[in-house]
């Protein structure tokens, strides 16, 4: 997912100084950083469907300005190995809610990525419906959020396209690329498409939108 090339527009310290407000880390007692968390200030027309680039294009939009903040998109979550399974990640989230509402949004927005998803094949409209026992759906992350009062809104279609040569990818990912056609790749929510006679190949990943309407004084309106 690193070599997502709007990923670089992002995670660079200029700009992760400029959207300073909007990260978050969580520390220990001890001090070293356990947690960390992103997000970005972005406009979303009122009315209209959250859109299908999902997380690339929340991070063109907040680079852009491309109109007046209304609302802001989470970007990544993460949590060090050693203290994930603890609630932390449900932790973090809240957190990223109360600053986003601190800092006057009433909305965060989140392209989430569903990592409980392994069937590579299935289509992520089809499984963000599964549900379990409990009514919450089957995906661990996606249960946090609806946990949270996050409502899932619609499958972002292109939320990250990844391209790249086939040399590139066979580094990446270690498979053989040589033929033209769909590949599995560990981790992958969807195959990666080959063009062999191209000597090229992109990864089209879809998320899942969620939207979380928040609490607070003085908050911005979504219209």
């Amino acid at each position: 997912m690193t070599k997502d090339p709007i990923a670089s527009m992002y995670y660079t310290p200029r700009t992760i100084t400029r959207f300073g407000d909007y990260v978050l880390a969580c520390q220990d007692a001890t001090g070293p950083m356990i947690a960390s968390a992103y997000s970005i200030p972005i406009y979303l027309p009122h009315g209209e469907s959250l859109p299908a680039d999902g997380w690339d294009g929340a991070i063109r939009r907040g680079l852009l300005d491309e109109g007046a903040p209304n609302a802001v998109c989470a970007l990544e979550i993460s949590v060090a190995p050693k203290n994930q399974g603890h609630g932390l990640s449900a932790r973090m989230l809240a957190e990223l809610s109360s600053n986003a509402a601190r800092l006057g949004y009433d909305q965060l927005v989140v392209p989430l990525r569903p990592n409980g998803k392994k069937d590579i094949h299935e289509p992520l409209a089809t499984y963000v419906r599964r549900t379990g026992s409990d009514g919450l759906p089957v995906d661990p992350w996606l249960r946090v959020h609806v946990r949270a009062g996050g409502v899932i809104e619609n499958v972002a279609q292109r939320s990250m396209v990844i391209p790249g040569t086939l040399q590139e990818w066979r580094a990446w990912t270690g498979r053989p690329f040589d033929r033209t056609g769909p590949v599995d790749v560990p981790g992958a929510l969807m195959p990666v498409w080959c063009d062999f006679e191209h000597n090229a190949a992109v990864y089209t990943e879809p998320n899942i939108w969620v939207r979380h309407l928040l609490q607070g004084p003085e908050l911005r309106s979504v219209r």
